[in-house]
């Protein structure tokens, strides 16, 4: 079986206060996008995994696809599959590649082996994995909350509106991105806000990552004030970093404009 794990951006992203448990509470809103990973997932005779495309760092033991079928394998006798994942999104980019891998493994052996879960016991599945990996289950917009595992409905529509992803080929840890910030209350209801044109984000709908991370890499703020340039309603970087997103009425060619970068553009 065959799936394509797609990324995220998060529109608005607030950290709010430090938790005793040393993780951060944040609200953002996230939103999928249609940059992509191929994951294939097939039974097989025992269990092996493998990675094509981008590199991924670390011991492919420990990748988060099979970190996903020994979880299941606890409490289900699921048969040995062999697990190749071709890596397109970039990694350590703010986009919940390495989630979205774990999200869609889960989705896959459930309808792969009749296993029932209903999206919630799938939901309650990721989150063990990492904080945005349930996400990726419903993998629609949602007001998140809490660690980023806890959603609720908000009301936005970006149907038919263009959106361009640069990632600049910049590595922020997620311990170095939380380093810099001094989590506080959230000034504005952002649900309140995203059902505002996009036009009015500019100035109002904000990361707080940016604070500290664009004055540290340059190249970040020089891509989101060229999105702006070329006539994006509202740009932002996404996630911890360090990819940059626009939002446009109309599609551009924004190729000759980051030829440097790796970039992804499509219609919402």
């Amino acid at each position: 079986m065959v799936t394509f794990p797609n990324a995220k951006i998060n529109i608005g992203l607030y950290i709010t206060e430090k938790r005793a448990d040393g993780f951060h509470n944040l609200e953002s809103c996230f939103y999928p996008v249609g940059w992509c990973d191929i994951l294939e997932i097939l039974p097989a005779d025992e269990l092996s995994f493998k990675s094509t495309g981008l590199p991924i760092p670390g011991n492919p033991d420990s990748n988060l696809c099979l970190k996903a079928y020994h979880l299941l394998k606890q409490d289900f006798d699921i048969p040995p599959v062999t697990i190749h994942l071709h890596k397109v999104v970039p990694i350590g980019a703010g986009m919940g590649g390495g989630s979205a891998d774990c999200a869609f493994t889960i989705k896959t052996l459930n309808e792969l082996f009749g296993l029932g879960l209903t999206v919630v016991q799938m939901e309650n599945y990721a989150r063990r994995l990492g904080s945005d990996c349930a996400f990726f289950i419903q993998n629609q917009p949602q007001y998140c909350f809490g660690k980023g595992d806890e959603f609720a409905d908000i009301t936005i529509d970006l149907t038919g509106k263009f959106i361009l992803l640069v990632n600049p080929n910049i590595h922020i840890s997620t311990a170095e991105a939380y380093s810099g910030v001094k989590p506080q209350k959230n000034e504005i209801d952002l649900r309140e806000v995203l059902k505002e044109p996009v036009q009015t984000w500019k100035n109002v709908v904000k990361n707080d990552f940016e604070t500290h991370l664009l004055p540290k890499y340059p190249r970040i703020e020089n891509i989101k004030n060229k999105l702006y340039e070329l006539g994006a309603s509202y740009a932002s970087m996404t996630g911890s970093g360090s990819t940059v997103f626009g939002i446009f009425e109309e599609a551009i060619e924004a190729q000759k404009h980051f030829e440097e970068y790796a970039v992804w553009e499509g219609k919402l």
